[in-house]
């Protein structure tokens, strides 16, 4: 039958509107398909985007703004790119191969205050809370074991205490061989928890001095660096005797059976700030609605994380491909979705072992860059003592919170987050003696904090 198109008695005419009308329907879908997806792309500098990340499962709130969404509502077109270690990942931010990158709290800080590598490098998004641990071979927990009755049994008291090592470390320093322990980076949140742990306990973990740039001296241990998805191979050859890294690679050496977990970041410093989203100063300057963009998604994607156990196990599936962190599920689940395990037989519960979003995690805290910084002095990356005034001064040109506000109230008036989930503070938070040694932090007055460690540069 004929359609009542081609019964037309003139067809070459009714097929003249016909191919117009098509052709603009077929114009107006490659002009949409070349535009920005959101009509939150208005007004972008840059939507095709490059950031870097370590396989840690503290990179989630990038992968999950790519893999949910997020950075596409914004109209960003966003690549993420695993890097091979730390080092190399800050210095593909600062040359501008990267756009941005998930990086160690430390590494905007150190870079921005010129030790290592000089580049002004801010962050406007805190990506979590807690999220690493501490764990020895197996042969060093028989040894801590041995020394200390009070840990034999599956459920020894928690949490362990750097004194129950420190018969060990004697024994090695005796011997003529320091216990030889790993963390990720100089300037790493692992470097300075686990310094804080040991000296908590009476041992020292040695300063960074202008001839040491290792931080060694004077050390009752040694300490080295080790990327972290090699820390469970560098452990089982011997090469360190004990670790502090993010996860999953705790996890991992307690299912390999190669490792024990002694103790977590949370215990150490209860709710610890970990990770940063970092890019230059200079980069933010020339993409401010780009860099905006870029916080709301990574704010809705800390949201959509804390917000049920379903959205931690689709997470961790997620963060189990290869291209991401790679681990099994099991490990990335070990810890994601609150249990942690020390050892096989000891599995406890741990809910804020991992957070994106309560408490405020997302937000760049002054107070969380002053103490980072009160380390680099206790531990001689600063090599000089500094005013109060400097560290509050420094904390303000690396850490922004003006930028995440702004970004988090437009949020707000999108209805994608609750005007309560912003936080009302000053970018200081109230002092706290949530450390395992109690030693209580004020940000506001950093040398008087430094003077109550026995273990220490004042």
């Amino acid at each position: 039958m004929n359609s009542p198109r081609c019964s037309d008695s003139n067809p070459r005419a009714t097929r003249r509107p016909f191919l117009k009308s098509s052709a603009a329907v077929l114009l107006l879908a490659v002009l949409a398909w070349c535009q920005p997806a959101a009509a939150g792309a208005a007004g972008l500098e840059k939507t095709d985007l490059k950031f870097g990340f370590i396989k840690l499962t503290d990179c989630a709130p990038l992968v999950i703004a790519k893999e949910k969404g997020f950075f596409d509502d914004e109209g960003l077109n966003v690549t993420l790119e695993a890097q091979a270690n730390w080092k190399i990942l800050l210095d593909r931010v600062i040359s501008g191969e990267l756009d941005g990158a998930h990086m160690l709290a430390g590494q905007p800080i150190a870079a921005t205050i010129g030790f290592g590598t000089k580049a002004h490098i801010i962050t406007a998004f805190s990506m979590d809370l807690n999220g690493n641990g501490i764990t020895v071979s197996k042969d060093i927990w028989k040894q801590m074991v041995a020394a200390n009755p009070a840990l034999k049994g599956d459920h020894p008291p928690r949490p362990i205490k750097a004194d129950t090592l420190k018969p060990i470390v004697q024994q090695y320093m005796a011997n003529g061989t320091p216990l030889r322990l790993g963390m990720v980076f100089p300037v790493s949140t692992h470097n300075y928890y686990l310094r804080y742990w040991l000296a908590a306990g009476g041992i020292n973990p040695g300063y960074y001095t202008p001839t040491d740039i290792n931080g060694t001296s004077g050390g009752d241990v040694l300490l080295s660096v080790t990327p972290p998805p090699q820390m469970p191979a560098t452990l089982a050859q011997g090469t360190i005797q004990g670790y502090c890294v993010g996860e999953p690679w705790n996890q991992q050496a307690v299912l390999r059976g190669i490792g024990v977990s002694v103790v977590t970041d949370y215990e150490i410093w209860k709710n610890n700030p970990e990770k940063v989203f970092g890019v230059t100063a200079a980069w933010a300057a020339k993409y401010p609605k780009t860099h905006l963009a870029v916080i709301k998604a990574l704010i809705r994607a800390g949201q959509w994380l804390d917000a049920s156990p379903e959205h931690r196990q689709e997470a961790c599936r997620i963060l189990s491909e290869p291209q991401y962190v790679g681990a099994d599920y099991k490990v990335i689940a070990n810890s994601m979705t609150g249990t942690w395990e020390y050892f096989p037989g000891d599995t406890r519960a741990v809910p804020d072992f991992n957070v994106f979003f309560r408490y405020n995690a997302t937000y760049p805290y002054y107070s969380d860059c002053i103490w980072f910084l009160t380390q680099m002095r206790r531990w001689g990356q600063i090599s000089e003592s500094k005013p109060d005034a400097w560290y509050a001064e420094t904390a303000k040109k690396v850490y922004r919170p003006d930028i995440y506000l702004e970004a988090a109230n437009e949020l707000v008036k999108e209805g994608k987050l609750d005007a309560a989930e912003v936080p009302k503070t000053d970018g200081y938070k109230p002092p706290t003696s949530d450390f395992i040694d109690g030693i209580e932090f004020d940000a506001h007055e950093p040398n008087a904090y430094l003077k109550k460690f026995a273990i220490g540069l004042k």
